[in-house]
């Protein structure tokens, strides 16, 4: 795998920072990479701001729900799509901030109210 790596976070306000740090990890782990290693981390536009993201050291990028959700390929959720208007948050948020040519490196997980996904151009 080349190019920069994107990691696409959604998370409800019951998600501790310790909990997406830990769920970050782990996905950066499966993809064989470190929080260093990231380019940035993509969110909605609500949470492009929020310090448990911003805690994780990368900078971060937000997209609106219509953006998020004309993104294809990317597994749908009920929940995110009642709550945030888009059927899809972390993988959607990942690859468009990969941009063109984007794949997603490790699908959607989830854990304690968050989810993330790791995407690569």
């Amino acid at each position: 795998m080349t190019g920069p790596a994107y990691l696409g976070i959604g998370a409800s306000s019951s998600a501790s920072a310790s909990d997406i740090r830990a769920l970050a990890e782990a996905v950066l782990e499966a993809g064989g990479l470190g929080l260093g290693a990231l380019a940035a981390v993509a969110t909605t536009s609500r949470l492009a701001s929020d310090p448990r993201l911003l805690a994780l050291g990368p900078p971060v990028v937000g997209f609106g729900a219509d953006a998020l959700a004309g993104v294809v390929g990317t597994e749908p959720s009920e929940r995110a799509s009642a709550e945030v208007g888009t059927p899809s948050v972390a993988e959607a948020a990942a690859l468009l901030a990969a941009g063109t040519g984007a794949h997603l490196v490790v699908p959607k997980r989830r854990a304690a109210g968050a989810t993330a996904a790791l995407a690569r151009r």
